[in-house]
């Protein structure tokens, strides 16, 4: 009880034993001398919380992770987000949130198909931690193609093996096999290819989810306020600067990698007559695209990334485009109610790999480069950042990478 109640006072007065907070404790701890090395014991004891006060920057969804995952282990976190609470102005919002390390690595690193299998047990835990509820499907993903595209799939199988996708995640289901699992595309695809152990979430249901856990956590989430590294370095003992693209002139300055923004550009349907139970991949020669069916006939259609850091509406051709070729998976998307064409730029490096930095001058971490894989890699990625965090603020030697998901912790320069 004396102990939580010193504790407590120590918080209180931030650390800065004052001739009042000295009193105070004298006088329920005994003699100055006493308290002076009871404080002592208890700073060593309490180190990591006591020098823990940190901003997150960036509200998205690696910085709605960070902070979560640092305010679950009792560190005082703030978060500073430009946009609004719904996180409509982060690439996550308008993401089709698909856990898919098998089907991506016909094009993804190594090392992102590494984080993403992590990260699907991970985003169970995560989930499973939320108090508001969050669609999370594990039923696998289908990718299928017409006729006369068969030779893509046979491309697109090899391309799986050479990313190191094992053979029992990968199961070639014929017409009747499509029909059983996918009753509405009975006898529109011949064969297809099922990868079982993909999923997806439904993105936007996360962030609002991890705003309300915040809250609840008493976690001050500053919405609708931009803020720089230099604007909160003085007010906090360390800065985790989580903004994605909205960091690219602060990341380029000191970095060897180089950070860019590529466009994607999604669909939201709503679309009564269609029922899917997985998400969809169609390969085509020049629109292959993915279908991710969320709750109540919702449906999340999105293609290939344009190298463009353009943020302008989507046009009529890539409108006309998408919209094609999502008629000739089913005619019935055709009566489909057009929700949304939204356009995002995805944080990119130069590798197409995620990094992690640290600078123990300036008491900053850095989190970025995910890319078009946000939702598949962030829990494995911001994992790795909290336990650097953790490190950090604990005045412990850094290592090279992270012993838990080999990513890299990379020293910044000043």
């Amino acid at each position: 009880m004396r102990e939580d109640f010193v504790y407590s006072l120590l918080i209180q007065s931030e650390h800065n034993l004052s001739a009042k907070t000295v009193l105070i404790f004298c006088r329920y701890c005994g003699t100055a001398k006493q308290v002076l090395k009871y404080v002592a014991y208890l700073y060593i004891k309490n180190k990591e919380k006591l020098m823990s006060k940190v901003a997150v920057l960036g509200g998205g969804l690696s910085g709605r992770l960070m902070a979560f995952q640092l305010a679950e282990q009792g560190i005082s976190v703030e978060l500073f987000e430009k946009g609004e609470r719904n996180g409509a102005q982060a690439a996550a919002y308008v993401a089709a949130a698909m856990l898919a390390p098998s089907a991506e690595a016909v094009e993804a690193t190594p090392e992102v198909i590494r984080l993403g299998k992590q990260s699907i047990a991970l985003w169970r835990a995560i989930v499973g931690r939320l108090n508001t509820p969050v669609m999370m499907q594990e039923n696998g993903s289908l990718i299928v193609w017409h006729t006369q595209d068969k030779p893509l799939s046979a491309e697109f199988a090899r391309h799986l093996k050479r990313g190191g996708v094992a053979e029992h995640e990968t199961i070639r289901w014929n017409a009747d096999e499509i029909a059983a699992n996918e009753p509405q595309l009975a006898g529109r695809f011949s064969d297809g290819l099922y990868l079982p152990t993909e999923g997806q979430l439904d993105g936007r249901q996360v962030l609002n989810a991890l705003a309300d856990a915040l809250e609840a956590m008493n976690v001050a989430c500053h919405w609708s306020c931009e803020r720089e590294v230099e604007d909160l370095a003085a007010q906090y003992d360390w800065v985790i600067d989580c903004r994605g693209y909205g960091a690219k002139s602060a990341w380029n300055r000191p970095s060897e990698s180089v950070l860019r923004g590529v466009r994607g550009e999604v669909a939201r349907v709503y679309a009564p007559e269609i029922e899917l139970s997985r998400p969809v991949r169609l390969l085509h020669p020049r629109y292959p695209l993915y279908i991710a069916p969320k709750e109540n006939h919702i449906f999340v259609i999105g293609a290939t990334q344009i190298e463009s850091e353009s943020q302008a509406p989507a046009s009529v051709r890539s409108g006309l485009e998408l919209l094609s070729a999502l008629y000739a998976v089913h005619p019935a998307f055709g009566e489909a109610n057009l929700l949304e064409l939204a356009t995002g730029l995805r944080p990119t490096l130069n590798h197409h790999n995620p990094e992690i930095r640290f600078n123990r001058e300036r008491r900053l971490i850095e989190v970025n480069g995910l890319f078009r894989h946000g939702f598949m890699i962030s829990p494995a990625v911001t994992g790795a950042a909290v336990r650097l965090a953790g490190a950090l603020f604990a005045g412990n030697d850094i290592p090279e990478s992270d012993e838990t998901s080999g990513l890299p912790y990379i020293r910044a320069a000043n």
